[in-house]
């Protein structure tokens, strides 16, 4: 038994394409993701890296990150991803950034935190994971933009939520 046959079409009262379904009306709304993360100080002016194991940008660094799940706040799913990623308890201290990467269909909350507890190793999606000082970040190896957008906001400390930074105001540039 084959399941619904859906057209892709203006539903009424809409001013977009959606996916419709033939037979009932409904519409799949087609939404961003919904990226959280950490920038993770170790208190000494070091910021903690995940050298990724999976693809995509294997082998770069990045930030403890990823999705959102259904069922976590924001803030439980950066705890999460800090785990799975660099086995890494964290305290939350307040959300740092916000970044729309409207290309990949994102949004991104970063927060920034320290260890509530010590210790951090590779999680199964990390091949390493390191707290790096300022002048030791691996730039070049960095995985995505906005891993450098949050080093940045983490570094200036400037009061407020960081956005995209202007010249990338819908995050289309790309690596």
């Amino acid at each position: 038994m084959d399941g619904p046959a859906f057209t892709r079409r203006v539903p009424a009262g809409e001013d977009r394409e959606r996916q419709v379904c033939d037979a009932c009306g409904f519409v799949a709304y087609e939404n961003p993701k919904v990226v959280v993360g950490s920038v993770v100080g170790d208190g000494e002016g070091r910021v903690l890296l995940c050298r990724r194991a999976i693809e995509p940008r294997r082998g770069f660094w990045t930030l403890p990150a990823g999705y959102l799940e259904l069922g976590e706040t924001a803030e439980e799913g950066a705890r999460r991803e800090a785990w799975e990623e660099a086995r890494a308890r964290l305290q939350l201290q307040g959300l740092l950034a916000v970044y729309s990467i409207a290309r990949i269909g994102q949004v991104q909350l970063i927060f920034r935190a320290g260890l509530a507890e010590p210790g951090v190793a590779p999680g199964p999606e990390s091949l390493e994971t390191r707290f790096f000082a300022w002048e030791e970040i691996p730039w070049d190896e960095l995985a995505f933009p906005s891993v450098r957008w949050a080093l940045g906001a983490w570094k200036d400390a400037a009061p407020g939520v960081a956005g995209n930074p202007p010249a990338d105001p819908r995050g289309t540039g790309g690596l």
